[in-house]
């Protein structure tokens, strides 16, 4: 199901990137529009809540079925990227520009994910919640991200991060070991030996290529043509994608356990989006800005070299 949805992403991007008006560069004025000026920026404007929040609700916001985005963690909800934006009593942050030539079509494919998680997700995510207690919704996100070990150890080692490999290595075996099959996470909470949060669209971002336009993926999210191309390259590596080839009950189980990751996710994260729409003056620039800035630092925190 994944190698088939892969094959129908890599067909649809070269769709959007044929030459014609909706790919044509960005113009002057959309340049000047991201670009930060003494003014008022809009894109930090939509940034700003319109009342400030307390310090046990930051701003953070899910987004439904990110694109990797999120690191998890085994004592609380997740945090995703929208914790990267500073929070309305801190200095503002200069916006991150991102291309975004197909705008029309990343805004309709914006909307209906929206439409999706208010309409589905989020009423599946809230009964989920209602009956699996916290932590073994973490127990299952636990799960999940230690099935993921090969996709984080290969792209530690292309990353020339081979202390994080073995960090990975060593957290697979603990974990699905003395964590019962990675329900649970030793290898954090007492041998503090922590996750290394990279994917192939980071590492392609180390390797020196831009994260070329902004997309927004139906389904997937936010994303870009180097992070939407990265999560493909992951899907080679990810376990969960070989299930449907053994027997066609396999399949079956392949798109119940990825169902069950994303609404899972879901119920960590209630509220979050709600959060972003009420503080942005137009969620689709906060999110799309958001999410550059999240990715740009991220690139540069993993190009970093080791502290001696």
């Amino acid at each position: 199901m994944k190698v088939v949805f892969s094959v129908c992403f890599v067909l649809a991007l070269c769709l959007v990137t044929a030459p014609g008006p909706c790919t044509a560069s960005p113009s002057t004025e959309v340049s000047a529009s991201i670009t930060p000026s003494d003014e008022t920026d809009p894109m930090v404007t939509a940034m700003r809540s319109p009342e400030p929040l307390g310090e046990t609700e930051p701003l953070r916001s899910f987004v439904p079925l990110d694109l990797m985005a999120s690191a998890d963690r085994e004592d609380g909800p997740d945090e995703t990227f929208l914790t990267e934006v500073s929070p309305p009593s801190q200095p503002e942050q200069p916006a991150v520009a991102i291309a975004d030539p197909l705008e029309p079509v990343n805004r309709a494919f914006f909307h209906f994910n929206d439409k999706l998680y208010f309409w589905i997700l989020k009423p599946i995510a809230t009964g989920y919640k209602a009956v699996i207690p916290e932590d073994g919704r973490i127990g299952i996100r636990n799960f999940f991200s230690n099935v993921k070990t090969p996709v984080r150890l290969v792209n530690c080692l292309l990353q020339a991060k081979f202390k994080g490999a073995g960090n990975e290595t060593v957290r697979f075996v603990l974990n699905t070991t003395i964590g019962i099959a990675g329900f649970f996470d030793p290898a954090k909470k007492t041998f503090k030996i922590e996750k290394n949060d990279v994917d192939f669209g980071q590492t392609l971002g180390i390797w020196g290529m831009g994260s070329a336009f902004y997309l927004n993926l139906p389904i997937l999210g936010p994303s870009s043509l180097r992070d939407g191309l990265g999560y493909v390259g992951d899907l080679l590596f990810d376990p969960q994608t070989y299930l449907a080839y053994i027997y066609l009950v396999e399949e079956i189980v392949d798109y119940a356990t990825w169902a069950l990751d994303k609404v899972n996710e879901t119920s960590l994260s209630l509220g979050e989006y709600e959060n972003l729409k009420k503080a942005a003056l137009d969620p689709y620039i906060a999110l799309r800005e958001a999410y550059a800035q999240y990715r740009q630092n991220l690139i540069k925190k993993q190009a970093k070299p080791p502290a001696e």
